[in-house]
């Protein structure tokens, strides 16, 4: 198949790093942080074609940009509020993006266009033309809600969508009732051998690194991640450590640790005892990165009790789950001083994402939807 990404470029100093390691003429699509890079790395080894637009790089040149999440006002969100209040079609750079793609689908001529979400800039009259001139179909890949994430035009493209993966089984139907022909509830992340494995890290290293309890991810704004907030928050008497690349609330400030992408993260959570995850307000069904990184890493995960969760995995045997705060500090502190029992489920979590959860896996099952 050819597939031509839609998607947006966040960290291309990532990417350019990556490209400087494989030699000329294999340089990567994507940056070895976001999941796109091992989807890429899997289809190209079955033989797939692949192309990418990147739809949040400005038409006159420039490499994007990077936000940085952070409670409060910024002039930063004024402008990007007024920005995406601005009608596409009066924006003299977004029409000349949504033009170049389209002249780049009919060069490349896709059978699937890959649209990932957070799509603000091309337009549905765009993806209609594309699917018009090229007689591609459209897949949209979400990892988020539909009433809290999506952009107007994303919800006004929904009735072009053949096909939506969602982490998120609920946000899967909401797509449907949107216009999409067919939803598949389908982890977008999953874990690579290759690279989520346990790390050896030197004695410096885990010096610098080392604590019982680690988080990695999103905590701002509130009204977002407000149950990820409070469970770390309750555990702020044991020794805790927090990386994230954007801004942390208040009161979690005493136990940022620093910024960790891609094998940082990974090298991050290989230091602590246990690594905690919890999903975002508005994921009720769960499937984040996290769960299935963390797992394929080796480390010992305690995560919120959500229907996904039971369904990819088994509790007290691939993983621990806790209902409310005094429940997730007396599962904590049990852990903590049962060294042999959270060593063996650690174990087992990733003997069993190698075995069901993998991108080789996730591909395997894109390929039979996608043929379909």
């Amino acid at each position: 198949m050819r597939i031509l990404f839609i998607a947006s470029l966040h960290h291309p100093e990532a990417l350019r790093a990556a490209a400087e390691a494989v030699p000329p003429g294999a340089a990567p699509l994507f940056p070895p942080s976001v999941a796109q890079h091992f989807y890429e790395k899997e289809l190209r080894a079955r033989g797939h074609e692949l192309s990418v637009f990147y739809r949040n790089l400005p038409a006159w040149g420039g490499t994007g940009h990077f936000e940085r999440h952070s409670e409060g006002l910024t002039p930063g969100k004024i402008v990007r509020g007024l920005f995406n209040r601005l009608p596409p079609q009066v924006n003299p750079d977004v029409l000349l993006r949504n033009r170049r793609l389209r002249e780049q689908a009919a060069a490349f001529r896709p059978d699937w266009l890959w649209l990932v979400g957070d799509n603000r800039v091309i337009a549905p009259q765009t993806l209609a033309a594309i699917k018009r001139e090229t007689g591609c179909k459209l897949l949209y890949t979400t990892g988020v809600s539909p009433i809290v994430f999506s952009t107007p035009i994303e919800r006004a493209a929904a009735r072009l969508y053949d096909l939506v993966l969602s982490n998120d089984f609920y946000h899967g139907i909401q797509w449907l009732e949107l216009g999409a022909a067919r939803m598949e509830c389908l982890p977008i992340s999953a874990c690579d051998p290759d690279f989520h494995r346990p790390h050896d890290l030197t004695p410096e290293e885990r010096t610098a690194l080392a604590c019982d309890v680690a988080f990695v991810g999103t905590l701002v704004p509130d009204h977002l991640y407000s149950l990820r907030r409070a469970a770390l928050e309750s555990l702020r008497d044991f020794d805790l450590g927090i990386w994230s690349v954007h801004d942390l609330p208040q009161t979690l400030q005493a136990h940022y640790k620093g910024a960790a992408l891609g094998e940082s993260n990974i090298q991050a959570l290989s230091a602590a005892k246990i690594t905690l995850n919890v999903h975002g307000d508005f994921m009720r069904y769960g499937g984040n990165m996290r769960l299935f990184e963390a797992a394929g890493a080796g480390i010992f995960q305690i995560a919120d009790d959500l229907p996904g969760i039971h369904e990819w995995f088994t509790e007290g045997e691939t993983i621990v789950t806790f209902r409310d705060t005094d429940d997730l500090r007396a599962k904590v502190r049990h852990y903590l001083t049962h060294d042999s029992e959270r060593e063996a489920l650690a174990r087992r979590s990733r003997e069993h994402v190698y075995a069901h959860h993998t991108y080789r896996q996730r591909v395997d099952r894109l390929e039979a939807l996608l043929g379909g």
